[in-house]
């Protein structure tokens, strides 16, 4: 019996029972912004593992969770929007019910923040909550989504990391409607927002040119043979050829040509791609002009 009892005091408690005070602490509104802070980070560690993850709207932790998204306060903002975004990554259940209540909306106005690292985590939880998931993808649009992600595109001096992360996103999700067949109009409908992603394949940055070409090129292969749609390409080809000359300089480098001839090789596919639609375009305008 002693024993028993000595074993019972020095039980650990479940990951359950930690979560439960974890969330107890942001219902309450006494708890200091340092105690919250913790529990959030505690919270980040605790959502990992997909049942945990799932026993958070049990236990009533997605509410308050959401509803820090509010805080005045830019790191219990940014915090929460990661655990949000760790909780429902690879996890249909818990993006459903995070999307239900509305969080895409508050998140979406994170990623407007002058704050580069709270846009960075907005945009890691708008990632995981639409990733694989079409409805999530229709709520992102109604939202306006995209319009953040050309905001941040176009800002001069935006965080490179940043942008990596939006042109990323947007291959993504290029990818995900070419694979369902479901296109959606809005990827290529604003003009300044495919120039945006083509600007990108001339950044200074090597990394974030092949992220753009990996955009660009999910981008075209959604574009009709409407030559409206080819036409917000424009300047395409010559982002391609300046990016080719600065890839010819350096594979010049052992260090850096095998990564170089990579991108090349990604180069020559958008090259290809888009000569091609503009050959099936003019081909089409040419049949039209014979109909008549």
């Amino acid at each position: 019996m002693e024993i028993k009892e000595l074993m019972e005091k020095l039980k650990m408690p479940s990951d359950a029972e930690f979560m439960k005070t974890a969330i107890a602490d942001l219902n309450n509104s006494s708890v200091s912004l340092e105690e919250r802070q913790r529990a959030l980070q505690e919270l980040l560690v605790l959502v990992e593992p997909i049942d945990n993850a799932n026993d958070l709207e049990k236990l009533g932790g997605l509410i308050p969770l959401i509803q820090e998204l509010n805080n005045a306060d830019e790191g219990i903002r940014t915090t929460s929007a990661w655990v949000l975004g760790k909780a429902s990554q690879n996890n249909v259940l818990v993006q459903n019910q995070i999307l239900g209540y509305g969080a895409l909306k508050r998140l979406v106005n994170m990623g407007y923040s002058s704050s580069a690292a709270e846009a960075a985590k907005a945009l890691y939880a708008i990632s995981s909550l639409i990733r694989d998931n079409e409805h999530g993808q229709e709520l992102f649009l109604s939202e306006n989504g995209y319009a953040m992600l050309q905001h941040i595109l176009s800002t001069d001096g935006n965080n490179v990391r940043l942008q990596k992360k939006v042109v990323s996103l947007l291959a993504y999700v290029a990818d995900f409607q070419l694979s369902t067949g479901k296109s959606q109009a809005s990827l290529l409908s604003n003009h300044l927002f495919i120039k945006s992603v083509v600007d990108m394949i001339s950044a200074p940055d090597i990394d974030l040119q092949e992220k753009a070409l990996l955009a660009a090129k999910s981008l075209l292969q959604l574009t009709s043979d409407d030559a409206v749609d080819l036409q917000k390409f424009s300047g395409l080809d010559d982002s391609l050829y300046a990016l080719r000359v600065q890839l010819d300089e350096l594979t010049s480098h052992e260090e850096r040509r095998e990564y170089a001839l990579e991108v090349e090789i990604l180069r020559r596919e958008v090259q290809i791609l888009f000569q091609q639609k503009f050959n099936q375009v003019r081909a089409l305008q040419h049949d039209m002009k014979n109909d008549k």
